[in-house]
């Protein structure tokens, strides 16, 4: 186990895609969703680093290695009127979990999401994951039971759009 001094948490640089990749193809795996993953370091970059990049990334590293990601981007509320930070993905590789690495990177997601003057600060979990859903509750989160996910995608999403 790693104590809390043994990481440090940072903005991705591009040097680190590679690396978030690898962590989006653990947490896939994690969440038995591999066979959905297309993501590679040249399809994530430009979305990170390209001329009109639409989401941000925080990485923590340890013993010189990249061992979580956080990815978000500014989303919008119509009632609040003001932006919001939406967190579409947090990984900690299984064996640093408990160091205090999630619980860091959702606290300076917060602070980015205060310092921005964002509205609110938001992400999804899956309902299977009883450990996440209890972590994010004790951190002050609420699980929002009246609310669910939409979504189109692939063939659907051309036919749809079209």
């Amino acid at each position: 186990m790693t104590s809390a001094t043994d990481f440090v948490l940072r903005a991705a640089e591009p040097r680190d895609v590679p690396a978030i990749v690898g962590l989006i193809r653990e947490l896939a795996e994690f969440e038995k969703l591999s066979h959905l993953v297309q993501v590679t370091p040249e399809t994530l970059h430009p979305h990170l680093f390209g001329d009109k990049p639409v989401v941000e990334a925080l990485v923590a590293e340890a013993g010189g290695a990249v061992v979580a990601f956080a990815l978000f981007f500014t989303n919008f509320s119509t009632f609040l009127s003001r932006p919001g930070l939406y967190l579409e993905d947090l990984y900690v590789q299984p064996a640093l979990r408990g160091s205090g690495i999630g619980q860091a990177l959702l606290a300076r997601l917060g602070s980015i999401a205060v310092d921005r003057g964002y509205g609110r600060f938001e992400w999804s979990v899956l309902d299977w994951n009883q450990n996440a859903i209890r972590f994010y509750e004790k951190m002050g989160a609420s699980v929002l039971p009246d609310w669910r996910i939409c979504r189109i995608t692939g063939d659907a999403l051309k036919r749809f759009g079209a």
